[in-house]
């Protein structure tokens, strides 16, 4: 059952309770709460949702707002007049002109009564928004849990660009006609592609190698890594939105319906384990932020990698427990790198997913239309003044520039001169160590 409500209908108001310490010789200042912080989207201990998101072109004047939650992520109660397991979920979007300097483009506002029996895999909400072409937008997007009173807050980044523009097109699996909101494929994948505002009776693809090299520490100033200007194959394919379309290879598949035009759908494939890399070929390159080459070479060329593996972080703790608990915090970074920051790249390949595996979620983080900055919390400076002390937080920022490109609206790039100091040497000694780098620990910046 799906409600509409007007913008101002609903508000959604969350309390924070903190709780203060207080010492007999010394006062702390509180420090106010920072409301510009969205590090929250970037912590999955944070948010009740993972949603998954997707944009396309419906007519002239909508594109569509596809939102994906996964069946195990909704709470069902009987608590309804039916009595049979239900969720009620409310969402809001507010879209932003961006070419107008962030006004107030559109707003839609719906609330979803989902029996259980109504989701398969993943439930999806369609939420229409009036745009135009030549303009650039970010969408405020609010899914909240009305039963249980948690909610997630994302944003979406998007252009309408005309004929060519990525937006043009969806895709669906061919066996299911499920719809798919990611852009990331399988090797065992059959796909159909579909263009409805396209008339054209051909797509050319042209297809590029997989990036695969590491980006340099953050202290180093080298150029970025990214794709080759020229395709390894250029393929004319007769369109058809039945036709069966499966991609063998890992690397990105760019269609476009003219053969001298490099812009539109774009698909990657970043081999069989991702995002989830459970297989030891594919945690092994992950390591190499970590490892010496002279290691690298020798996991990478192993008889049997899952020993080889195994081996090396055992060097690192000398514990089979202490090493399940660091190749668990590791992996679940690179997880979660490759779900928040993937691009043409995967998310561990890029610059803030290689700031996510070996710093962590960041403490703090403000994004605008041109990029992003992360904060890291550095320990505690407590200055004294007469009989109490005041502490004040710092923090070691990172700038994150956004990077136009046609192959994704997610690429950002590290601005690595803004941060001369970043603690990498003494971050990656740490975990050979054995640890978990922190940098709010005042004993690991020694």
């Amino acid at each position: 059952m799906l409600r509409r409500f007007t913008y101002n209908a609903i508000e959604i108001v969350t309390a924070v309770i903190m709780m203060s310490l207080g010492y007999s010789c010394a006062t702390t200042q509180k420090t106010p709460t920072d409301t510009k912080d969205m590090s929250y989207i970037y912590n999955p201990a944070k948010n009740v949702f993972t949603p998954d998101i997707n944009l396309y072109n419906e007519g002239e004047e909508t594109t569509v707002l596809a939102i994906g939650i996964r069946k195990n992520e909704f709470f069902f109660s009987e608590a309804n007049p039916e009595g049979v397991p239900m969720a009620t979920i409310l969402v809001s979007v507010r879209l932003f002109d961006n070419t107008l300097g962030g006004v107030l483009a559109d707003t839609s506002t719906f609330k979803y009564d989902i029996s259980r029996d109504e989701i398969q895999g993943e439930y999806i909400f369609h939420v229409p928004l009036k745009t135009y072409e030549g303009k650039s937008y970010t969408a405020e997007i609010k899914v909240i849990d009305l039963i249980r009173q948690r909610a997630v807050q994302t944003f979406a980044e998007f252009e309408r660009t005309g004929r060519y523009s990525r937006l043009n097109y969806r895709i669906r699996d061919y066996f299911s006609h499920t719809e798919l909101l990611s852009n990331v494929v399988r090797r065992d994948q059959y796909i159909n592609i579909l263009s409805p505002s396209i008339q054209t009776d051909t797509l050319w693809l042209f297809y590029y190698k997989a990036v695969k090299d590491l980006p340099a520490p953050p202290s180093t100033v080298l150029p970025e890594v990214t794709l080759s200007p020229e395709p390894e194959m250029i393929i004319p394919l007769v369109y058809s939105d039945t036709m069966p379309l499966m991609f063998p290879r890992e690397g990105i598949y760019l269609f476009s319906p003219d053969s001298l035009i490099r812009e539109g759908l774009v698909l990657c494939n970043f081999g069989t384990d991702h995002p989830s890399m459970t297989s030891p070929e594919a945690m092994i390159p992950i390591l190499a932020y970590i490892a010496t080459p002279e290691e690298m070479d020798s996991l990478l060329t192993a008889v049997k990698p899952k020993l080889a593996l195994d081996g090396f972080w055992l060097a690192r703790t000398g514990s089979i427990e202490r090493s399940k608990e660091l190749i668990r915090i590791y992996y679940n970074r690179a997880l979660f790198s490759n779900y928040y920051f993937s691009s043409y790249k995967a998310g561990w390949l890029t610059d803030r997913g290689m700031m996510y595996i070996m710093y962590g979620p960041p403490d703090k983080v403000y994004k605008n239309s041109e990029g992003e900055s992360w904060g890291y919390r550095l320990p505690p400076v407590q200055s004294k003044w007469g009989a109490g002390y005041t502490v004040a937080d710092e923090y070691l920022w990172f700038n994150f520039r956004r990077q136009k490109s046609v192959y994704s609206d997610n690429d950002f790039i590290l601005n690595r001169a803004s941060t001369p100091v970043s603690y990498w040497d003494i971050a990656v000694a740490r975990w050979r160590e054995g640890k978990v780098f922190r940098l709010d620990n005042p004993d690991e910046l020694k």
